[in-house]
């Protein structure tokens, strides 16, 4: 078995890529940074010959997925292998006002929260769809299930991938494909998020390494929108009874911290 995770280097990539190393998975670890791939890659050969997995091949692959042509070099380099999962989680978030917040950051994150899911996922569900029983898992957020002030284009971004990650598995679902696509909703988790955002939730985020276990189990189960916690389940059920305008000023609040 062998399985593709997209933003390896850390966070949810990192502590998903662990977890199918535990599993017994060969990995294909795409990140930017070489030198935290290499980090990861080493952890993840100890963690599966802690478990009995010593025969497991981890790959790294240095790419900006924000560029499309890098989407495209990733699925050409594998186009040809029995590839069992991707792990679609490249992306990034940034807190502000939309009219304060800087225009070309916002078309990079919309390049690779969007752009490359989009690609990737066309391009790995034709080739899944010919070799079955494949597997793809879209790490999309809560934040597609609601708006977001303060991070408007994320929330937009995680709305985008939400919905086509979701028409997609109905597709397969009608065409009886052997195929299963995911989204991962979860709510803030400990990674480098907030840093990277430059901004803070309302809430502490949730363990990273448990949801990626949680998101994966689920997955490999076959389950459509994955959703880690008690509290992000009972908050996007509440949500469905408020109207627009309170759920506006409740997640202004909840983005800003305050």
């Amino acid at each position: 078995m062998k399985a593709i995770v997209t933003g390896a280097s850390s966070g949810l990539g990192r502590d998903m890529a662990l977890y199918l190393a535990e599993l017994g998975y060969d990995l294909a670890l795409v990140a930017r940074n070489q030198a935290r791939l290499d980090t990861v890659a080493q952890e993840a050969q100890r963690i599966a010959a802690a478990h009995g997995n010593k025969t497991i091949t981890i790959e790294t692959v240095t790419l900006d997925l924000s560029q499309r042509h890098a989407c495209e070099q990733l699925f050409e380099q594998y186009r040809n292998e029995r590839i069992d999962l991707l792990v679609n989680n490249a992306g990034f978030g940034l807190f502000g006002d939309f009219t304060d917040t800087p225009l070309d950051r916002e078309l990079d994150m919309i390049n690779l929260n969007v752009v490359s899911y989009h690609i990737l996922t066309k391009l790995f569900v034709r080739k899944f769809k010919n070799d079955g029983h494949c597997r793809l898992l879209n790490v999309c957020s809560a934040a597609g299930l609601l708006v977001g002030p303060r991070l408007a284009t994320y929330y937009a971004t995680k709305n985008y991938t939400l919905k086509l990650t979701l028409a997609v598995a109905q597709e397969l679902r009608r065409d009886h494909v052997p195929v299963t696509v995911s989204a991962l909703c979860p709510g803030p988790v400990e990674t480098r998020f907030n840093a990277t955002a430059g901004g803070k939730f309302l809430t502490p985020g949730a363990s990273s390494r448990a949801v990626a276990r949680y998101a994966i189990d689920k997955t490999l189960a076959g389950k459509l929108i994955i959703v880690p916690t008690w509290q992000v389940k009972a908050g996007l059920f509440a949500a469905r009874f408020l109207p627009w305008s309170a759920q506006l000023r409740i997640m202004d609040r909840f983005d800003a911290g305050r």
